[in-house]
Order: C-alpha cells, then sequence, then structure tokens
C-alpha cells in the first residue's frame, strides 16, 4: 500500500493557532519534512510529539526528492512543514508536490492558518478578491512590480516583505502612488507586538521612519 504525503499548516506566530487534526497527523505520520528542524523543534516540543525530522528546504537535493518517493511508495505516511503557515505558498514544497503528483502518488492537504487570510480580515477592506504577489522582486523586475500595482486600482495587490527592505519598498510605495490609495502593514500577526498600520502611502512611509523600533518582524504589505 502506498504512503501518503500530508502539507501541514502550521502556526504563524501564536504556537495555539494549530488545529487538532495538524497535531495528530504530525503525532502519527513517520517523519516530518521541516523547513528548519530548529523552528519545527519548538512546535513539536510544545505539543510533545516525538516523530523524527529531516530538513527539506528551497535547496533540498534531486537525492532527498528520490527518498521521499520511494518512502511514500513503499507505504510511509510524511508530513511537509514550513517555518510558519501554510508549505508551498511562498515557501518550499511546490516542486516535491508536483513530482508526487507526477509519481501517481497521494497527496493530502491539513489546512490552517495563513498570513495572506489573517491579515485581509483585519484590514477592512471592501471587496471579495485579491491578487497575492508573493514576495516582491529584490531588483530585476521591480519597477514593472509598481508600475503595475499603480496602474490597477480596481482589486487590493498583496505581498509579503522582509524586515531588511521594508522601507525601501514603502519609500517606493510614496513614491508611485497617490494619496487616493490606502497602503495596510500587518507585522508580527498572531504574536504579541501585533501591529496593523493603515494610512496613505506617505502616511505610513513616515510611520516607520519616524517609529524605527518597529521595523522588525515579518510583513505583510496590502495595497488597496
Amino acid at each position: 500500500m502506498n504512503g501518503k504525503l500530508y502539507i501541514v499548516a502550521t502556526p504563524i506566530g501564536n504556537l495555539e493557532d494549530i488545529t487538532y487534526r495538524a497535531v495528530r497527523i504530525l503525532s502519527e505520520v513517520d517523519y516530518i519534512l521541516a523547513e528548519d528542524t530548529r523552528v519545527t523543534g519548538v512546535l513539536l516540543a510544545r505539543y510533545e510529539i516525538q516523530t523524527p525530522q529531516k530538513r527539506y528546504d528551497a535547496h533540498a537535493s534531486e537525492k532527498t526528492h528520490d527518498m521521499v518517493l520511494e518512502d511514500l511508495a513503499a507505504g510511509k505516511k510524511i508530513a511537509l512543514v514550513s517555518d510558519a503557515g501554510t508549505p508551498c505558498i511562498s515557501d518550499p514544497g511546490v516542486l516535491l508536490v508536483k513530482k508526487v503528483r507526477e509519481a501517481g502518488l497521494s497527496i493530502e492537504a491539513i489546512p490552517g492558518v495563513s498570513a495572506i487570510t489573517t491579515a485581509f480580515s483585519i484590514a477592512g477592506i471592501e471587496g471579495n478578491q485579491f491578487i497575492f504577489r508573493g514576495f516582491i522582486p529584490h531588483k530585476k523586475g521591480r519597477e514593472t512590480f509598481f508600475k503595475a500595482i499603480t496602474e490597477d486600482v480596481e482589486i487590493p495587490h498583496m505581498f509579503y516583505e522582509s524586515v531588511h527592505r521594508i522601507e525601501k519598498t514603502l519609500e517606493s510605495l510614496a513614491e508611485h502612488l497617490d494619496e487616493t490609495r490606502t497602503v495596510t502593514v500587518a507585522r508580527e500577526l498572531t504574536k504579541m507586538h501585533e501591529e496593523v498600520v493603515q494610512g496613505t502611502p506617505e502616511e505610513v512611509r513616515d510611520h516607520y521612519k519616524n517609529n524605527p523600533t518597529t521595523v522588525r518582524g515579518e510583513f505583510v504589505v496590502i495595497v488597496s
């Protein structure tokens, strides 16, 4: 009998935001593929899960993929997790899922929290659709990105940004967008220092310029 690959969503900050089903699956599988075993180890310890881990990140080798496929074909049950949130969405795992599907093996999603929907739910933005752009380009394609969201005023655009580039990105938004647009920045979602800042592009840029100690953590940006 073939095994199964479980794509398991994990908390984005608060460790209580994990489903009963996810805890059960992580406890029952033969092993867990983790983006960073140290990060996942904290979650496993919190719920007294003893399942062994194996590292699986964006640099996973062909040998690693072959090992997983062989184990699944042999009947093993394997969970894939990222450091936070749902795997395969701006996180490692897409190539593995593709290979497992091509091999005709079983995959099952164990859904849970997502920074995207969490941020959108507390932004107070009307509408039933948005465009998610993942992490925006560092260099090549960056100007094209800002031009696209400048021209598209009908649908909100969401993206992730790192602490290292958030100030530069907010500066670019202030340069490209007029005051009729709204920028929402959500950081450290579900954590102790959760913060949501909303205003015109210039207002949000100035907030972080004037409060440099808050330029830390993980950021979700919404342009509407």
